[in-house]
């Protein structure tokens, strides 16, 4: 697996191989229609695996799919987790719903994700999604599998796209969270099961 270095290294070098296909094929193409990260306003950072991760939440909310509401709200994100939400019509209609029920479908379509473990919510002024924090998509998607609710067909894609970007390292601390939350919990229970049992005083069974 690419460790952060690694990675780093191979990131410049699709850079520079950009760079020089760019040259190549799209010589003279004028500068002000195109994009760049450093020096560009009005973009934030969003994880690469997030269009697989979209189609992992679509598939466990068939008929209500949710995946396309978590991608507006990446896009809101300031590089930073938390988002505050003061106006939820904005928010839904980014999501694409309007109508009059366009708010209750989008509150549905975060609760969706709340219960996907795609994000953590705390009511404020604007109601119960007044603010948000982003889980990393990577971490909660491999909570998805260890429940049972990712394909392993999107799965199998998910971990490629994770190991091509150099991101592998991630699940694998949710691996050892899990295990090193298991081992707590095995060792509570041990201490329980090894503890005397407490013999009732004279008083209390009077």
């Amino acid at each position: 697996m690419a460790n952060g270095r690694q990675a780093t290294a191979k990131r410049m070098k699709m850079a520079e191989r950009s760079k020089q296909q760019m040259e190549l094929h799209f010589s003279g193409f004028p500068p002000c229609f195109l994009w760049h990260r450093k020096t560009n306003d009005g973009f934030t950072t969003v994880p690469r695996t997030l269009p697989i991760i979209m189609q992992a939440i679509d598939a466990q909310s068939k008929g209500q799919p949710a995946g396309h509401t978590l991608f507006c709200l990446w896009a809101r994100s300031p590089d930073n987790p938390v988002i505050v939400i003061e106006n939820q019509v904005t928010f839904a209609a980014e999501a694409g719903f309007i109508g009059e029920r366009a708010v209750d479908t989008w509150r549905k379509r975060m609760k969706t994700l709340r219960e996907l473990f795609m994000l953590q919510t705390k009511p404020g002024p604007s109601g119960e999604f007044h603010y948000i924090l982003l889980v990393n998509p990577n971490a909660a998607l491999e909570c998805m599998r260890f429940r049972g609710l990712v394909q392993d067909s999107i799965y199998a894609r998910f971990v490629d796209r994770l190991m091509e970007v150099g991101a592998y390292g991630e699940i694998e601390a949710i691996r050892e969270f899990r295990a090193a939350q298991k081992a707590a919990a095995d060792a509570a229970a041990a201490r329980d099961a090894a503890a005397p049992a407490t013999v009732p005083s004279a008083s209390a069974v009077a």
